[in-house]
Formats: C-alpha cells, structure tokens, sequence
C-alpha cells in the first residue's frame, strides 16, 4: 500500500487539503485523494473538494483524479450524475486498489461515470498514466 506523502513524486506537490474526511493532495493538473476509514463519499465532499481544486488549479486546464483507496469507504456512485448535472468535467479517473472491497464500489461507480476510469494497484503508474495523460490534452489544446 503507498501513500502520496511516501513518493518521490510528492516533492512536487502544490498544497495539502486535511479534512474530517480525508486528505487531498493537489499538484499541477493532477488531484489525488486518500479517504479515511468507514467514511462516505458523497456528493457534499465532492462538491467542496471541486470548489478547492478550481480554487488551486483553475478551471481551464486539464485535471485528473485519482482516488488512492488505502482505507475502505464507500462511494455514492448515483452523485455522478450530480456532478455531470453541475456541469463539471473530469478529464481522468482512476482508482488505486489495494484488496478486493476497493473494486466492488469501483464496479458500481463505472456505471454512472460517463467516462473509462482507469485501475491500478500501484500509485506511482497511475501518476506516471495521469500526467502523461494531462500533458497530452494540454498539447491538444495548444494545437
């Protein structure tokens, strides 16, 4: 199981956000959670967290997500369609799983995720996809 906090990668980080709920750590174009045990993650999380990734980020440039699932929680995957109802875009998603319980939701969710989200079970891959990825959609845009 690897935390953000433990790579090498976390040198770049931009901020840290704690919450009762979780940690969320924010780096250029890229938004990675780690959730706390039992938790529930609903729209009411997701929408503040949106509101602090624009606040850091911006809204113009490409994003992607990834839910590092060290500890077991559970999503509401119909707050999708909230999310798509606010009009927000996700341009990537993916899910670090480390047993058997963090799939079972990731099955659920891919049912109102309008887009692919992409598993892992290493974190430090799904970097290495969520930049490359980033840095793609960025030269599309510049083109």
């Amino acid at each position: 199981m690897q935390r953000v906090k433990d790579l090498e990668y976390f040198k770049n980080i931009r901020e840290i956000r704690e919450y009762e709920f979780g940690i969320f750590y924010f780096f250029d174009g890229l938004v990675i959670s780690e959730m706390n045990e039992g938790e529930t993650f609903d729209w009411s999380i997701a929408e503040r967290i949106i509101n602090v990734a624009y606040e850091i980020l911006g809204k113009d440039d490409p994003i992607a997500y990834i839910s590092n699932r060290i500890n077991n929680y559970s999503v509401v995957p119909t707050d999708w369609l909230k999310f798509y109802k606010h009009r927000h875009e996700l341009d990537f998603y993916s899910v670090v799983t480390y047993n058997h319980s963090g799939l079972t939701s990731l099955v659920l969710e891919k049912m109102f995720f309008k887009n692919k989200i992409r598993q892992f079970t290493d974190l430090e891959d799904a970097i290495k996809w969520s930049m490359c990825k980033v840095s793609e959609k960025k030269m599309d845009q510049s083109a």
